[in-house]
C-alpha cells in the first residue's frame, strides 16, 4: 500500500479534473489547506522526533535546514507548484521539463521517509491529491498536448513510490536514513507551512479553514 496509494492518489486527481471539468484552483482551497495542516501534523508527530531521538541534535538540526534551503531552490524551477502555485500561458504547448525535474526530485525526496515510518504516506497522499488536481488543471489549461499532460502525470505519480523503493533497497541510503529523513522534514515543513500561511487570504479571519485547519491536525495526531 505505501507503493501503491501515492500513485493511486495522482491518477485519480488526475482523472477527476478530466471528467469535472474545474476551471480554478481557488476551488479547492480548503483540501489545499487541509493537506497542509495535515502533512505538518504528521511531520511533527511522527517524523521530528523519530530523528531526534535516533541521532545528533546539532546535525538534525543542519539537516532540517538543509532541506529547508533545498526546497527554496527546487521552487526555483517549479514556481512554487509543489504549494498550489503553477503559472502557464496558452502559448505553452511543450512538455515542462524544468517543472517536471522539480517535481520529480521533491516528490523521490518525500518518498525516503515513508519505508522507515508508514504513516507519513498518509500525509503524502493528501498532498499529492491537492496537488496533482491543481497541477492537473493549469496542465490542461496551458494547452499543452493531451499525450504531455497524461505522460506528466503518470510519471509524477511514480517518483515517490520511487523514493520509496531507493530508500528500501539502497545500503547507503539505508546508512543515512536519519539524516535523509531530517532532510526530508526541512522540505515538507517549509511545504506545509507556505501552504498555511498562503491559505490565509491577506490574513482575514476564515472559520471554514480555521475547521478544517483543526481536523487536518486532530486526524494526524490519532493515526
Amino acid at each position: 500500500m505505501i507503493y501503491f496509494l501515492p500513485v493511486l492518489g495522482v491518477l485519480l486527481s488526475f482523472a477527476f479534473v478530466l471528467i469535472a471539468k474545474p476551471k480554478k484552483k481557488e476551488h479547492f482551497k480548503l483540501l489545499l489547506a487541509f493537506s497542509g495542516a495535515f502533512l505538518l501534523s504528521l511531520t511533527i508527530f511522527e517524523l521530528l522526533p523519530e530523528v531526534y531521538e535516533n541521532g545528533n541534535a546539532k546535525t538534525m538540526g543542519i539537516c532540517i535546514m538543509f532541506g529547508i534551503l533545498l526546497q527554496i531552490f527546487l521552487e526555483f524551477f517549479s514556481k512554487g507548484a509543489e504549494h498550489g502555485h503553477v503559472h502557464f500561458t496558452n502559448k505553452n504547448t511543450h512538455f515542462p521539463w524544468l517543472l517536471f525535474t522539480s517535481l520529480s526530485l521533491h516528490s523521490i525526496l518525500e518518498g525516503l521517509p515513508i519505508i522507515s515510518n508508514n504513516n507519513i504516506v498518509y500525509g503524502i497522499l493528501i498532498h499529492k491529491i491537492a496537488i496533482a488536481i491543481i497541477l492537473s488543471i493549469f496542465l490542461l489549461r496551458a494547452k499543452i498536448k493531451p499525450l504531455y499532460c497524461g505522460l506528466f502525470i503518470v510519471l509524477f505519480s511514480l517518483m515517490t513510490p520511487f523514493g520509496t523503493f531507493l530508500a528500501d533497497n539502497f545500503t547507503l541510503i539505508s546508512k543515512y536514513q536519519n539524516q535523509l529523513n531530517a532532510v526530508v522534514i526541512g522540505v515538507l515543513l517549509h511545504i506545509s507551512t507556505i501552504i498555511l500561511f498562503e491559505s490565509s487570504e491577506g490574513h482575514k479571519f476564515n472559520l471554514r479553514k480555521l475547521i478544517v485547519i483543526i481536523m487536518g491536525i486532530v486526524i494526524a495526531y490519532f493515526i
